[in-house]
């Protein structure tokens, strides 16, 4: 049987023609066999050329790219496709490293699988679907992901309640063990994760790097940690010699399981604080005695049309945070809202210092860790946008 078919408008093969995965609702001139939620559509050029095949859905986004080859979309297929996923991972030393046994298997667009992710949690995968086709096959990628990973699998997790456009989705385990709590090392420091409760797949895999680099410049000095979640730029921290890390969420839920993760780790200890609170009236109350400062928020800006409200809420608690820091502090800010450029979060931060009256100096671009590949014809796959500032 053929498979549905969308016709574009004259002129907007062009990005196809050079491979975006997206293809929009506006540019659809004719729909031919009714295609549903989740189904296999061939897309073709308006002089019925055939250009690409992806998943259909009722969104702005209206088809994700499977491939620009006439292949067959079968187990084969996606078997390929994981089977090269992985071997990057094994290239980056991840799947067999003694220090580190959490990080992104499948990165979307970036592994050519647009509308999936999955994370490793030491032997627990977790799969987060952003599109019906994805999530329709998932009983077969546990299938094929317990044929190509064996041993190193323990369960496999659907978090895809919060992240699937009809939210016809319920978080729980596929296969394997059920724990309600599991422990992961990061470079060497343990955390507990609760996947039905954890935000994201349980944990913000992205940031493993950036983390490890806090950790690196945290000797002796006073840190803030704030929208610190379950604590891993905390425990960073002390891991490199903190004297003393305050870590601020507004979850209570949240700071109760970073205190956790800071005894596993480091026993009882008055060398951190967790405080519950809002950040930006704390950054109002703080003293100014810290050296390191680390904001790392939640997407003030989900989409374009909310840009301008949210680099205005960037903003707010940059300037507050460099006001507050001590003279030659480090700063790690960060956004992780698609629709900011890091053009836009770089004329943020100089509004900020500006208003501060601060001097500061960028020292480092932060990206999100080399497990989560960009792939060259998505560019808008670089999500994440990190600045570390020296300020004086």
């Amino acid at each position: 049987m053929s498979r549905p078919q969308l016709i574009l408008l004259p002129g907007k093969e062009k990005s196809l023609q050079r491979h975006h995965p997206w293809i929009f609702s506006g540019a659809i001139r004719k729909k031919i066999g009714h295609p549903q939620e989740g189904d296999l559509v061939d897309v073709m050029a308006p002089d019925g050329s055939w250009l690409c095949v992806g998943h259909y859905q009722e969104e702005s986004i209206m088809v994700k790219v499977l491939s620009f080859e006439t292949s067959e979309i079968d187990t084969a297929f996606w078997r390929s496709r994981l089977a090269s996923a992985i071997a990057y991972r094994q290239r980056l030393g991840l799947l067999d490293s003694k220090e580190t046994n959490v990080f992104r298997m499948i990165h979307a667009e970036g592994d050519l699988m647009p509308g999936l992710v999955a994370d490793f949690y030491n032997g627990v995968l977790v799969l987060q679907a952003h599109s019906e086709g994805m999530h329709k096959m998932f009983p077969v990628f546990v299938e094929l992901f317990r044929e190509l990973l064996g041993d190193r699998l323990v369960s496999v997790f659907d978090k895809s309640s919060a992240t699937l456009p009809s939210g016809n989705a319920t978080d729980g385990y596929l296969w394997g063990e059920e724990p309600d709590e599991w422990e992961i090392n990061e470079n060497g420091v343990k955390m507990l994760i609760n996947f039905y409760e954890g935000q994201k797949t349980g944990f913000f895999v992205d940031q493993r790097e950036n983390r490890h680099l806090v950790g690196q410049l945290s000797k002796g000095m006073r840190v803030l940690n704030c929208f610190g979640y379950t604590g891993g730029f905390s425990l960073a921290a002390l891991q490199g010699g903190a004297e003393y890390v305050e870590t601020v969420d507004i979850s209570k839920k949240a700071i109760e399981l970073c205190n956790r993760n800071v005894e596993l780790n480091f026993g009882k200890t008055d060398s951190h604080k967790g405080v519950v609170a809002d950040v930006l009236k704390y950054l109002d109350t703080a003293s100014d005695a810290f050296d390191v400062i680390v904001l790392d928020p939640p997407a003030f800006a989900k989409n374009h049309r909310s840009l301008q409200q949210g680099l205005k809420g960037y903003r707010s608690i940059n300037q507050r945070a460099m006001e507050k820091i001590r003279r030659g502090g480090l700063l790690f800010t960060f956004s992780c809202s698609q629709a900011v450029s890091m053009e836009d979060f770089q004329t943020m931060v100089f509004s900020a210092a500006n208003n501060a009256h601060r001097q500061v100096r960028i020292v480092k671009r932060l990206p999100h860790a080399i497990d989560h590949p960009i792939s060259v014809y998505h560019p808008e796959g670089e999500y994440l946008k990190g600045l570390l500032l020296y300020v004086e």
